[in-house]
């Protein structure tokens, strides 16, 4: 079992290391090109890109059929959603710039899957960066997704590198009439977005929960090696958390504080709640990074202890074997004046004491308690 953990282990990380240099492959091809100039810099994780539109407002709702020629905005007092998963088709990511009157910069972020969490404005709507975030429970380690909104007055658009449906719970409220989001904006489909994504980051604190409260019950009752290897990858995944969530503080505090026309005010409300939830977040993870470091020098401390009894024991047993030692040594002397040499039964009388001496230490040893 442990041979199989340790494969999927080497595995993932060869896997890692390959995503990563395609990336930085893809990233020296960027460099030097202009500003706006659309590359995506990560890997295919879906074989077509798939573009789901949602028009609604506060009395109807209709899932429109994607056409990636005839994309527009929608009517006065309506609401569009264009959910886009994938992101390899740069040609299908291009069209949505002049279409919606979006900054290339904004596209050329969207696809610059190594971007920090932030919030930028434009002078047709205004942007975001998040970062989705998966526990991999066998390997200790954080597997991220880049989510990009772009919001306007009566639109959003938003991307995902995954086919996973992270939206789907949104989808149905609005399709079920669910809440307020059928009679709010864009604004308010945006702060969805957000609150789904801060969410899921309390789900996967609790997989860390778990899995830290197992690394210390392995810790306690089996200590090994291969533990001090697991928990460098714990805290490094703790970290990587920690890119993604810190940032996501900055950008949802300068969302609260721009000056947006057109949003709803009560909508500020939502995303002060939002704020709260990754500063929670924030706080969890900072709790489970000092306990990982705690949980570091439990296993040292636990390794010694280990080493300390194992030492524990061979100095009883060489204590022992001392008195023994000397006696067998007096007697293998070759002097020839010894009379107990002559004795007839000096040989067991000699066995005998040696027994003696051993029982006596062994029941002083467990006096004191020291076995």
């Amino acid at each position: 079992m442990k041979r199989v953990r340790k494969a999927v282990n080497i595995s993932l990380s060869k896997g890692v290391q390959t995503a990563q240099s395609l990336v930085r492959k893809k990233r020296l091809k960027k460099a030097g090109l202009p500003p706006g100039s659309l590359v995506f810099t990560g890997h295919q994780k879906i074989e077509r890109a798939e573009v789901r539109v949602i028009k609604y407002n506060g009395t109807e709702i209709n899932e429109l059929s994607f056409d990636p020629d005839r994309i527009q905005k929608t009517d006065e007092g309506s609401t569009i959603w264009f959910d886009v998963r994938g992101l390899h088709e740069i040609d299908l990511i291009e069209k949505f710039g002049p279409a919606l009157d979006i900054h290339p910069l904004v596209l050329e972020d969207v696809l610059e899957v190594t971007q920090r969490p932030k919030f930028e404005e434009y002078p047709s709507g205004y942007f975001l960066i998040l970062r989705d975030i998966k526990f991999d429970v066998e390997g200790l380690r954080m597997i991220p997704e880049q989510i990009a909104v772009y919001t306007g007055h009566d639109f959003v658009l938003s991307f995902q590198e995954d086919a996973d449906d992270l939206f789907e719970e949104i989808r149905n409220r609005l399709l079920a009439h669910r809440g307020r989001i059928r009679s709010r904006g864009a604004d308010y489909l945006t702060y969805a977005l957000i609150d789904r994504i801060v969410d899921n980051y309390f789900l996967v604190l609790d997989q860390i929960g778990d899995a830290i409260e197992a690394m210390e019950e392995e810790i306690m009752y089996d200590v090994e090696s291969s533990t001090k290897g697991k928990i460098h990858r714990f805290k490094r995944s703790l970290l990587s958390m920690r890119r993604a969530i810190g940032p996501l503080r900055e950008a949802i505090s300068s969302l609260i504080k721009a000056e947006i026309p057109h949003r709803d005010e009560t909508t500020d409300m939502f995303l002060r709640d939002a704020y709260d939830h990754v500063v929670q977040a924030l706080e969890i993870l900072e709790t489970y990074r000092d306990t990982l470091s705690g949980l570091q020098d439990l296993y040292i401390s636990e390794l010694s202890f280990k080493m300390n009894s194992v030492m524990q024991v061979l100095t009883i047993m060489a204590t022992i074997f001392i008195p023994l030692t000397f006696l067998a040594g007096i007697y293998g002397m070759n002097f020839a004046n010894m009379p107990e040499l002559q004795w007839k039964y000096g040989y067991f009388i000699l066995l005998g004491i040696m027994a003696v001496t051993a029982i006596a230490l062994i029941l002083f040893f467990r006096k004191r308690k020291w076995l």
